[in-house]
């Protein structure tokens, strides 16, 4: 093999079995540290950092001390041992250095930085996103993508071992109602028609069952118009979409289960409670945790006191749903203090609360609305014991189930409750069927095309706000990872389903042709899950935002800030694809 005209070593593969030998290494300048007589430099790549050192000639020691920070060289030398005072532990190579006998400049930075690369100071995300190119010199974000690329590969080989067909599907596709906003692009040779990027590959993969791929999955990228979160990327985003057929609910769960856990357990130090996961039914989690993606590393859970409180004189809770949240301990007055703001920011009147006493009496502001005959039921309802401190939250249901959820989270934090050594994993299953739209109208709450638990006759004699569906999610840490449903693969309940959320047949052949024909053929049963690719990293790098492990990621406005996307585009562009635009000044 042809030697590389740049570099015969990366920069940390030079050791101690080199010294005296002869090695060219290339990448960016970090560090120039200029001594007089002497210059160190600190060379890095992408795989480590290697010191070079100057010969005491003027010459050379001038140009050394000038080249800017962040340029690319290849330096050529003679690899020797380190003096013992300047040995550094840290890094790979740093018992030896090489003494330069020539150092070119590849790429000179002429421009200042924008913040410096290797620095831990806090940076701005827009800055860093306007530069991202230099941002992905740190080694924080690089590793993340070094991370992830692992993690695909790992994900894959395990899918293949399964049995598994990696199949790619569309890009360009059709529009459908799936939960979020489309990005269309419009046709050039069909005036007026779109085509939609796929907000997930879910009819596609239901296709390749009637197929009869009987096991699929890809690295589906996944398109929505949707605002940004933590741990939301607005935009693109990617999934581990696998569908199987012939499958149940809990082939699904066998198969996935080992995938996750395996790759939490390779890629993190931290502790995973081996699968099965726990399975906890929408209703159950909805109650309990006040949400359907729960943390289990708080330990704290809601109660719900709303037939206790019509029994007490107390009025902000009569007529109220009332949920409390039971900790073991007194809190000082500042804690309720801060709980108080806290509970006024997300909207709440107040905060009740009650500590109990030794002898088991209460202590707190709404004591005196508790008739005595009842606190003794109290002690028992909330399993209260000395010590404890009870926080009350009154609302309508569907306000007092999310503001509980809230508080539980915000209690967790501010009492050191979360093991951050930990990843909690669970199923919610049971989902409702279909809930009931802004307009109180019957709609899907979840995936349309799941399978109602008791199929057509469910669908046809109970109450729709009743019946629920094969659909689950699984959540790690309190950070929803994917959802899944056995999908719905018979045409007749797939009709009556869209027609008790509105949609006529016609209109389900419109939007859903491909289904509703394939249907007709004779499909088998069958189930699947997408993991999302993005939040599995997020978990697993420790990083706050989903933006850090990606490369190249929209901001929270969905803006490509070193790109310039989205951005104008010529009118003859416009004019080819059939669009005039009609924007107000």
């Amino acid at each position: 093999m042809k030697e590389n005209e740049y570099r015969t070593h990366s920069c940390n593969e030079i050791t101690l079995d080199d010294v005296g030998k002869k090695v060219r290494i290339a990448g960016f300048v970090e560090t120039i540290r200029d001594f007089g007589g002497l210059v160190f430099l600190d060379i890095r790549d992408m795989y480590g950092v290697t010191q070079v050192v100057t010969s005491g000639e003027p010459e050379a020691v001038d140009f050394a001390s000038h080249i800017p920070v962040e340029s690319t060289v290849t330096v050529y030398g003679t690899v020797r041992k380190r003096d013992e005072e300047t040995v550094n532990p840290k890094i790979a190579t740093g018992l030896v250095e090489i003494r330069i006998e020539e150092i070119k400049i590849l790429g000179k930075r002429t421009k200042n930085l924008p913040f410096e690369v290797n620095s831990n100071q806090e940076i701005r995300e827009d800055l860093r996103l306007q530069y991202r190119y230099l941002d992905i010199r740190n080694d924080r974000i690089k590793n993340n993508l070094i991370l992830r690329a692992n993690v695909i590969k790992y994900l894959r080989e395990q899918m293949n071992e399964l049995g598994f067909l990696e199949v790619q599907t569309p890009i360009l596709a059709n529009s459908s109602p799936e939960g979020a906003r489309d990005y269309l692009v419009p046709s050039r040779l069909h005036p007026g028609k779109f085509y939609a990027l796929p907000q997930a590959p879910q009819q596609f993969k239901q296709l390749l069952m009637v197929s009869g791929i009987d096991k699929y999955y890809q690295i589906a990228p996944c398109f929505r118009d949707e605002d940004a979160r933590a741990d939301r990327a607005p935009g693109e985003f990617y999934q581990l979409d696998m569908e199987m057929s012939f499958a149940t609910q809990e082939d699904v769960f066998e198969v996935i289960e080992p995938v996750m856990y395996n790759t939490f357990k390779k890629f993190s130090n931290k502790k995973i409670a081996k699968y099965p996961f726990p399975r906890i039914p929408y209703k159950e989690s909805m109650l309990k945790y006040g949400t359907d993606k729960p943390d289990l590393r708080n330990p704290l859970y809601i109660i719900d006191l709303s037939d206790f409180f019509k029994k007490c004189t107390f009025k902000p809770f009569i007529d109220r749903t009332v949920r409390a949240i039971k900790v073991n301990g007194h809190m000082s007055k500042g804690f309720h203090e801060k709980m108080l703001d806290f509970a006024m920011s997300i909207g709440m009147g107040g905060l009740g609360y009650l500590e109990v006493q030794e002898d088991l009496s209460y202590k707190g502001p709404i004591d005196k609305f508790i008739p005595d005959e009842l606190k003794k039921e109290l002690l028992t309802l909330a399993d209260l014991d000395k010590d404890d401190t009870i926080f009350f939250i009154a609302d309508n249901e569907k306000r007092a189930t999310e503001l509980a959820g809230q508080i539980r989270d915000e209690l967790g934090k501010r009492l050191n409750l979360i093991d951050e050594n930990v990843f909690q994993f669970c199923w919610i299953v049971d989902f409702p069927m279909f809930e009931l739209d802004d307009h109180d109208k019957i709609a899907f709450s979840h995936n349309p095309f799941s399978m109602p638990q008791g199929g057509l006759k469910a669908l046809e004699e109970q109450d729709p706000l009743e019946i629920l569906a094969y659909q689950y999610d699984i959540v790690c840490n309190g950070i929803e990872l994917s959802s899944g449903a056995v999908r719905n693969h018979d045409i007749d309940i797939m009709l009556k389903a869209f027609e008790m959320a509105g949609y006529t047949e016609e209109e389900v052949k419109t939007k859903f042709g491909a289904l509703y024909t394939a249907f007709q053929f004779g499909a088998p049963p069958h189930a699947g899950v997408a993991p999302g690719v993005d939040r599995m990293l997020m978990l697993l790098s420790n990083s706050d935002t989903i933006r850090d492990v990606i490369a190249f990621p929209l901001n929270s406005k969905a803006q490509d800030v070193m790109m310039g996307s989205p951005s104008a585009v010529k009118r003859e562009q416009l004019r080819d694809v059939h669009i005039q635009l009609d924007i107000k000044e």
